[in-house]
């Protein structure tokens, strides 16, 4: 590969993971090397990165990147390169044709909060526009549209009221749904530094798991799964008949309470502990907590919005808000973390199928006449188009018969993934726009088109707080990749639509903009809150120079609005917010005795989504490896698996396999598994092909937190894994993951074949698996066959090129230190020792799996300076050894491990 020269002076950016959209600055040495650092003068981080942030410097390589378009052939399924004019031709051709025989609904667009702003908008204004249906949605409706929908409902109108500083000011925080140490840990340490500098403020974490985030609680409700709607009702009846409601503000400000009240039913304490399976004196404490404290901040993210009462769940935690005033001022109120880092900004735009744009809504002709005399288009949609799962429904049915999915992998990250599979196999027309070729979408692909990654390309994101930051490229565009604005502008063009000639992002974010102010005041009767007209008429230079800038911003004079709601005005047309009755129900999908258990699922530390990016990390692969099924250790002897074996997780609809742990924070009849692994980085680790496809009826969200399953063993012979520079013979293995090392992959395996003299010996097997077909190959091997163990490693030029470990039960010799001799140019005769030996001898030492992996620091470390030195607190660890001192991210382990290497010493004493 070529490495080109590119200017090093840093760049600054916005991190393209989660929500909470920091600022980073990026020192680009060359195309595949780049420097990174939080950017201390951004106001959502102020400097701090978590540590997928910290390692972003080790994703922006080439490895596995599409970097020219390709066509597939349907007769033989080989993927050939073509040029744009070719791949663009094909795309808008077979577009209109299908439109030309089947109507504009037959066309699909499926987007992602990947996407920038410019590119959504774009995208937007194509379907909508032009195209004039409204199938677009995006792969935020998994993780964020019951928030929008429950808004919407209380509001009129998608607006989160918050800003960050709310969470240093609150006195109470309560966590619902939320493992924010983990998915936001850079709110979360904003959250916990406040809270040392302040004891008595308080936090409650209201979730069925003990997670890293309850170790900083002072309070976890460990409420049954799908229980919140009755926990919030309970407390909104305890409200009123202890006198703690705002009066005045309902009355002034509200509609509905009093058929909110009756929803929610008598405050009987003890009824809803029991429905909710929580302690009474502890739901009591939470109450009585709740109600008197003034200055009270409920977050929320995808334990509240995943789910089939999703948007109900919401709007019961904004009745609660909203009884007691406590909404529009500093310290309080109601706060949805996004989990995209540009999820808001699709909702800006109109990237949800049931939205126009510009927080302009179907079902008022009013709107669609906006949007549509402002674009000059010569369609637009009247209907609200299909959502997620119904679009991929639609597919399959054949009622959808093209769709161009854009920065997303709905084959992995949909539930019911396995129909997803089905639908793309009997699609006429399937398009992907990605950055990289081989994911388990576009393996259905008709048409790939390569995309610029993050670094590359230049637009806009909107935050968690309404925050508009820029992300801006300093890597030259890769091989033939372009901008997403540009590819769908150019498919546009190439329909013979008009109005898709522009420049650069900086003319769509001035449309964007200009669109948001366009008519947007009291006297037509659209007056919106989301308005950047402020924004309007920058040119290149003031684009490219933009700085982090909250909406509502009308004007430069007037300036941002930082927290909505101050003067009591909502955004339905007679100002008053909205209660909605909330009548708690069951999830749609009881356990019965067939599955017995309820699966839920979510993200881990070090990961992201489907993995393209963060899975090429070194760093990140170390904290957890593989995927999980945390389970109770009850639960796992009933259903006859134990800890550190393999499992099947099986529902009415698919299966997935992965390694049993008792993480200790899962109650009876509960299994948690994470939502990253895919069929590109394991042999079958796809949670979402188990998920049930159970929307809520409201806003479409599925629910991805209670689907009924059952967990048996799987059965294999041996258990073992690899580390090589290059890839095994995978086809010789049952079930294997692929984990990212520094100058290695290394591959968590098992079989089911026997070794003996007639099914084959573990050196012949060893050597087939790495292809060594030498005799005289300088081959390192130890067996103990009464034990069933075997170690080899194969040495080339006096350096190691692979090794294997196998055993016929899974517990096997540590990893770390294995995966520092690939470090070497040479072995010496210690590492040599120590490869037959299975443990490090001499100078070596074995760290343990990594907990902080910002400065990648293992277990056995960090507890052997516990131990050793007689540590008390996560600070004093920091101190030491470094781990915790950079995201915080892993304090609430460190703590753990505080506790368990005391618990250790006193039980030996």
């Amino acid at each position: 590969m070529t490495i080109i020269p590119i200017e090093s002076a840093s760049v600054k950016t916005t991190c393209p993971y989660c929500g909470v959209g920091c600022g980073v600055n990026a020192s680009p040495k060359n195309a595949t090397e780049v420097t990174i650092a939080g950017d201390e003068s951004h106001p959502s981080n102020f400097g701090r990165l978590c540590v997928k942030g910290s390692a972003l410097g080790e994703t922006v390589g080439l490895e596995g990147r599409l970097l020219t378009p390709k066509l597939r052939d349907r007769h033989t399924g080989s993927l050939s390169d073509v040029s744009w004019n070719d791949a663009l031709a094909t795309v808008a051709s077979g577009f209109a044709r299908i439109i030309a025989e089947h109507g504009p609904d037959a066309i699909a667009f499926y987007v992602s909060g990947q996407l920038l702003t410019e590119d959504y908008y774009v995208a937007n204004k194509l379907m909508k526009g032009y195209i004039g249906s409204a199938n677009i949605d995006t792969n935020s409706r998994l993780c964020m549209s019951s928030s929008v929908a429950g808004h919407k409902r209380a509001f009129g109108e998608d607006l989160v009221p918050m800003n960050y500083e709310d969470l240093e000011l609150a006195d109470l925080v309560v966590l619902v749904g939320s493992n924010t140490a983990w998915c936001h840990p850079i709110l979360f340490q904003r959250i916990v530094k406040m809270k040392e500098k302040r004891p008595e403020m308080k936090i409650v974490v209201v979730d069925p798991r003990y997670t890293a985030t309850c170790e900083m609680a002072d309070l976890h409700l460990p409420l049954k799964p799908g229980s919140d709607v009755r926990l919030f009702n309970g407390l909104l009846a305890f409200l009123a008949e202890h006198g703690a409601t705002d009066a005045a503000f309902v009355d002034a400000h509200t509609r509905g309470f009093d058929a909110a009240l009756a929803a929610a039913g008598p405050a009987d304490l003890a009824q809803t502990a029991k429905d909710c399976k929580l302690d009474q004196h502890d739901l009591m404490a939470f109450y009585r907590l709740f109600a008197r404290t003034e200055r009270v901040v409920t977050v929320y993210s995808q334990g509240v919005n995943q789910s089939s009462a999703g948007t109900d769940k919401v709007n019961g935690i904004i009745n609660c808000h909203l009884a007691t005033g406590r909404i529009g001022r500093p310290g309080m109120g109601p706060f949805s973390f996004t989990g995209q880092p540009n999820a808001m900004g699709g909702r800006e735009v109109g990237g949800l199928a049931n939205t126009l744009a510009a927080h302009l809504e179907f079902g008022d002709p009013l709107h669609g006449e906006i949007v549509q005399t402002f674009w000059n288009s010569p369609a637009i949609a009247e209907r609200a188009g299909l959502k997620a799962v119904e679009l991929f429904d639609a597919i399959e049915s054949g009622r959808v018969k093209a769709v161009w999915v854009m920065g997303t992998n709905p084959v992995v990250s949909l539930p019911d993934g396995d129909r997803v599979k089905r639908a793309l196999e009997k699609c006429e027309l399937v398009v992907s726009s990605d950055i990289i070729e081989k994911t388990d979408t576009n393996a259905f692909a008709d048409v790939l088109l390569p995309a610029l990654g993050w670094g590359e390309k230049d637009g806009t994101v909107t935050n968690s707080e309404r925050r508009i930051s820029r992300q801006r490229a300093f890597i030259p565009a890769p091989g033939k990749a372009r901008a997403d604005w540009r590819i769908i502008c150019d498919v546009a063009t190439r329909m013979g639509f008009e109005d898709f000639g522009f420049a650069g992002p900086h003319e769509i974010f001035d449309e964007h903009a200009r669109l948001s102010a366009y008519r947007n005041d009291a006297s037509t009767g659209v007056h919106r809150a989301f308005d950047i007209g402020g924004l309007t008429g920058l040119d290149r230079a003031q684009y490219d120079a933009l700085q982090p800038t909250q909406w509502p911003l009308r004007s430069v004079q007037e300036g941002s609005i930082a927290r909505l709601f101050e003067t009591g005005r909502f955004s339905y047309a007679d100002g008053r917010a909205r209660f909605v009755p909330t009548a708690p129900r069951d999830p749609v999908n009881a356990p019965d005795e067939d599955y017995p258990l309820v699966l839920n699922t979510g993200r881990v530390r070090d990961q992201w989504h489907t993995m393209t990016r963060t899975g090429r990390s070194a760093k990140l692969a170390g904290h957890i490896s593989e995927s999980f099924i945390d389970m109770h250790p009850q639960d796992a002897l009933a259903c006859g698996v134990r800890e550190g074996e393999l499992a099947r997780v099986s529902s009415r609809w698919g299966s997935m396999i992965a390694r049993v742990q008792h993480g200790g924070g899962m109650p009876r009849g509960s299994v948690f598994v994470p939502i990253h692994w895919n069929d590109q980085v394991a042999s079958d680790a796809r949670v979402g092909a188990v998920v049930n496809p159970v929307v809520d009826p409201v806003s479409g969200e599925p629910e991805f937190k209670h689907t009924p399953v059952a967990i048996e063993k799987f059965h294999v012979t041996w258990h073992g894994f690899s580390l090589s520079r290059a890839a095994p013979d995978l086809d010789m293995v049952t079930h294997w993951t692929r984990v990212h090392g520094a100058h290695h992959m290394r591959y968590e395996m098992a079989g089911r074949n026997r070794f003996d003299t007639s099914h084959g010996d573990h050196h012949d097997w060893a050597r087939a698996l790495f292809h060594i077909d030498d005799r005289h190959a300088d081959w390192i091997e130890y067996e103990d066959k009464s034990a069933g163990v075997y170690r080899a490693a194969h040495v080339v030029d006096e350096r190691i090129e692979s090794c294997v470990f196998i055993s016929e039960r899974p517990d096997l010799p540590a990893r770390a230190w294995l995966a520092t001799l690939f470090e070497k140019d040479r072995l010496d005769d210690e590492d040599r020792a120590s490869l037959l030996l299975g443990q490090p001898i001499g100078k070596g030492e074995d760290t343990g799996p990594t907990v902080c992996s910002c400065f990648g620091v293992g277990r056995n470390t960090i507890c052997n300076a516990i131990r050793d030195k007689g540590l008390k607190t996560a600070a004093e660890i920091t101190s030491c050894v470094k781990a915790g001192g950079n995201c915080g991210s892993c304090v609430p382990e460190l703590k753990k491990l505080i506790v368990e290497t005391e618990m250790a010493r006193l039980s030996t004493v």
